[in-house]
C-alpha cells in the first residue's frame, strides 16, 4: 500500500477542492468536506460519501438544518493507488463525485460522464 500521511492526504483533498471551478463553488450550501481515514466496515472500498439533501431536493422547508457532509477516505484510496500521482487523480475524481451529488447528480449520469 502506497504511503501518505493524513496531512498529506487533506491536503490533496484541499487542492482538488481549490480547482473546482468559483461558479459551482458560489453555489454550494451547507455543505463541509471532511477527511476520515476508513469508511463504515459494510463499504471498505468506498472512496468518498454525500449525506445530506442535494440542492435539487431542496424546498422552502429547508432550513436550519446540519451542513451536508461530504466525506473522503484515505485508506481505501491509497491502497487502489499504486504511485502519488494516481492518488492525486483519483482524489479529484472523488472530490467532484461527492460535490456533484449534493449538486442533485446521480451515480448514473457520473458514470457516463467519467467520474464513476
Amino acid at each position: 500500500m502506497l504511503e501518505m500521511t493524513r496531512e498529506e492526504f487533506e491536503e490533496l483533498v484541499a487542492e482538488a477542492l481549490d480547482r473546482i471551478p468559483p461558479e459551482l463553488t458560489r453555489l454550494m450550501d451547507n455543505v463541509a468536506v471532511f477527511v476520515e481515514d476508513e469508511p463504515d466496515a459494510a463499504e471498505p472500498e468506498l472512496l468518498g460519501l454525500y449525506e445530506g439533501t442535494p440542492l435539487t431536493d431542496r424546498g422552502e422547508w429547508y432550513a436550519g438544518v446540519l451542513p451536508d457532509r461530504i466525506t473522503i477516505y484515505r485508506g481505501p484510496t491509497l491502497r487502489m493507488c499504486g504511485s502519488r500521482e494516481t492518488v492525486v487523480q483519483e482524489t479529484e475524481v472523488t472530490v467532484v463525485h461527492e460535490i456533484a451529488h449534493h449538486f442533485g447528480i446521480d451515480d448514473e449520469r457520473l458514470h457516463a460522464l467519467g467520474y464513476g
